[in-house]
């Protein structure tokens, strides 16, 4: 039988080296009644995943995809002839990645989970790879750039990890989208670049190998101010930067309250770029519809579509069926993350299967270096990636119009990193 345990909020930890270090004092026993269960016929999964905070957008999805999986695991998982229950342990992480270097510590020590998945953005998923890493615990992750899941963490070509693995696209394929929509529009090429002061923002604002670069390399002019804390009341700096050097696009990375507050001061402060393309902030209708009118026209990356040409592997499912079981579920226009929280799911249930003994760590991972699957995001399969931890999925690039049945919805105008689906129309300056 399936079970969920969601536990309440803790204080975070003091840095994430000093819970990185501690962890094996620090971790705490759950204590809930019933959880003594046989572990020689139940497989343990630790689900971590920002359902509150400024990241939460990006877990909207997961309560609800888990519940799905608990309904189509509610008779146990048959493995190589053997019953196995599942036990789905979830846990927010309150978009800290301190909290989820923490959390990720007691379901390895004190609950003895199998199979790690946290489950998107870079401040859930590499703490808690890291942690899995140090312990020996077997790790899929995706929504996060593959450079953002690798480079931080000491990982290259040569030296790869051993137990965590990740699927989604890189930042040389949204650059090439970004890139492409810009093309399409006539502009003066100056281009103003801005991140947040994260790990995410010291990604994707990289100098050899994030956007600045690359967006040079594609012939146009940078304006790259310094970066700003994340929740700031004041982007003046930034902005002042940009109207003095008369950046006519805007591309980078936030959150959406970041990006409601820096598109609201633009406008007061009379900047009006021309194109704003801007990763994270604009994946989600909510935070599109947040900045109310200011919100048509905005473009971003599209990487997973209900038109997406794949079904289910668990279900059969397509994907326009799933996004409409969630609008009526929810009565919330679908989002990004769904077809992603969906996929996750189909490669933990996949490998799960094909390993040799589901209770063993080992052969998990063995099992996760062995995958081939397509999947409701795309084909994943850690052979033929940057590095043996990765498999990289497609990206498209799109932009929110004023919509029929939703207030804004989101029109691909760019398939040049793929021609998985066709455009709806070319980019519109704002």
């Amino acid at each position: 039988m399936t079970e969920i345990q969601v536990f309440p909020s803790q204080e975070p930890s003091a840095s994430r080296r000093q819970a990185l270090k501690g962890m094996g004092a620090a971790a705490v026993v759950a204590g809930l009644p019933g959880l003594a269960l046989a572990q020689t016929k139940t497989i343990r999964i630790g689900y971590i995943s920002p359902l509150t905070g400024p990241q939460a957008p990006f877990g909207e999805t997961d309560k609800y995809m888990v519940a799905k999986m608990q309904a189509l695991l509610k008779d146990g998982l048959t493995i190589n002839g053997t019953k196995y229950a599942v036990e789905i342990l979830v846990r927010d992480n309150q978009s800290n990645p301190n909290k989820a270097a923490e959390l990720a510590g007691n379901l390895i020590l004190n609950e003895k989970v199998h199979l790690m998945l946290p489950a998107s953005t870079t401040d859930a998923i590499n703490p808690v790879s890291d942690q899995c890493e140090l312990n020996g615990v077997p790790c899929l992750s995706s929504q996060a750039p593959w450079q953002s899941f690798v480079f931080p963490r000491g990982g290259s070509a040569e030296k790869p990890f051993k137990w965590t693995y990740h699927f989604f696209w890189g930042l040389e394929d949204v650059l090439a989208s970004f890139t492409g929509m810009w093309n399409s529009v006539q502009t003066n090429r100056k281009v103003g670049l801005l991140f947040p002061r994260n790990i995410d923002g010291e990604a994707w604002g990289n100098k050899d190998w994030g956007l600045p670069p690359a967006v040079t390399k594609a012939g146009f002019q940078t304006v790259i101010p310094s970066s700003f804390q994340p929740l700031t009341n004041d982007f003046s700096a930034q902005i002042s930067e940009y109207k003095r050097a008369g950046v006519d696009i805007i591309g980078g990375i936030s959150y959406p309250a970041d990006l409601k507050t820096f598109i609201t001061q633009c406008r007061q402060q009379q900047f009006k770029p021309k194109v704003v393309t801007v990763a994270a902030a604009l994946l989600f209708p909510s935070g599109v519809e947040s900045m109310g009118q200011l919100g048509e026209g905005m473009s971003t990356e599209v990487w997973w579509t209900p038109a997406f040409p794949f079904k289910s592997s668990l279900t059969g499912e397509t994907g326009v069926k799933m996004a409409e079981d969630w609008e009526a579920a929810t009565k919330k226009q679908w989002t990004q993350p769904l077809g992603y929280a969906h996929a996750l799911w189909e490669v933990a249930l996949d490998v799960l299967k094909r390993s040799k003994d589901p209770l063993s760590r080992d052969s998990i991972r063995q099992a996760i270096t062995e995958t081939n699957l397509t999947t409701m995001a795309g084909p994943v399969n850690f052979k033929g990636g940057p590095t043996p931890n990765i498999s990289k999925t497609p990206v498209l690039g799109g932009q929110w119009v004023k919509g029929k049945a939703h207030k804004y919805d989101l029109r691909i105008v760019d398939n040049s990193t793929s021609k998985l689906v066709g455009t709806e129309g070319k980019l519109q300056l704002i």
